[in-house]
């Protein structure tokens, strides 16, 4: 197994993410990220192979304003298979879109697993490529965001100002 580190400068912060044979296993914003994950993990890397390429450019694409490509990143995501049947439903919410808790919960099989699925969606790691900032509340109010809420508001403005459709629950 080939594991690679690249970093992508973002108007939110640098990004560090994490690539196991070109797919994307970790992201996150640098002032955010494990500590642990980072010691060692050195700015000036070796040259990322052409599979980490495209994960490093998928992101930075999204933020220079195609808010589709990170559709296209592979991921090798660890986590239950409850985890990952809600990381799969996050996947599904298009950009400019948000979905509920609820709805997540309807959508992998446990409707009365809200809770759960807030849970599952705390622990996603690669928060980028698994939008869980298009998670919302029922009542369609922003809810909590790992990386704060100022950012979570940002990816969904970002997201309404690229796609042109309006965010809604």
């Amino acid at each position: 197994m080939a594991t690679e580190h690249g970093w992508v400068d973002t108007p939110l912060g640098t990004l560090f993410f994490e690539t196991v044979d070109g797919a994307l296993r970790e992201a996150g914003f640098v002032d955010l990220w494990r500590r642990e994950t980072l010691d060692g993990c050195a700015e000036d890397t070796p040259p990322l192979s052409q599979a980490a390429c495209a994960v490093r450019d998928a992101l930075r694409g999204y933020f220079e304003g195609d808010v589709t490509a990170l559709d296209a990143i592979e991921l090798d995501l660890r986590g239950t298979p409850f985890q990952r049947a809600v990381w799969d439903a996050i996947r599904e919410i298009p950009a400019g879109r948000t979905a509920s808790y609820g709805e997540i919960a309807r959508a992998v099989g446990r409707p009365a697993a809200v809770r759960a699925v807030g849970t599952a969606t705390g622990r996603n790691p690669a928060g980028i490529a698994v939008p869980c900032h298009r998670v919302v509340r029922s009542d369609g109010s922003l809810g909590g965001y790992g990386g704060g809420l100022d950012r979570k508001q940002w990816f969904l403005d970002h997201e309404r100002r690229h796609i042109g459709a309006e965010v809604s629950a």
